[in-house]
């Protein structure tokens, strides 16, 4: 003998495959591919303590451009003697190239210079541009 919990529960599934068989039949169908595009430029800054003779230290990066003054420091433990930073850092990081204010660099076309100062003297420094960019998108249509 059924009882009318599985009577119940049958006719539910049953309501519940049809609709979503409506929902697959009633998807729009794609005329073409869709794709989302992101560039990103960043530049790679790094120093070294070539003959690991510090032992730990703090460096300061500072990239000055286009009107404005980043920095990040970064803490360096004996035995790792160098360090690399990307510039701009993602601000989601913990540790960010930031103005004074606390605001984040971004990366905006043009001229920089950057430099390094481990326990507060210059050791290296330089310049770089950074580029504009651009996507380009190809519309791929479907096969029929």
């Amino acid at each position: 003998m059924q009882t009318s919990t599985s009577v119940f529960g049958k006719r539910c599934g049953g309501l519940l495959g049809l609709l979503f068989l409506f929902l697959l039949l009633s998807a729009p169908k794609a005329q073409a591919q869709t794709w989302l595009v992101s560039t990103d430029p960043f530049v790679k800054i790094g120093v070294s303590d070539k003959f690991g003779q510090l032992g730990a230290y703090t460096a300061k990066f500072t990239v000055s451009g286009n009107g404005k003054e980043y920095s990040l420091v970064k803490q360096v433990d004996k035995g790792q003697n160098g360090v690399d930073v990307l510039f701009p850092s993602p601000p989601t990081e913990a540790e960010f190239f930031q103005t004074p204010a606390g605001i984040a660099a971004n990366a905006s076309p043009g001229n920089y210079t950057w430099q390094c100062e481990v326990n507060g003297k210059k050791v290296a420094g330089g310049r770089f541009v950074m580029p504009t960019v651009a996507n380009d998108v190809t519309v791929v249509e479907r096969n029929r």
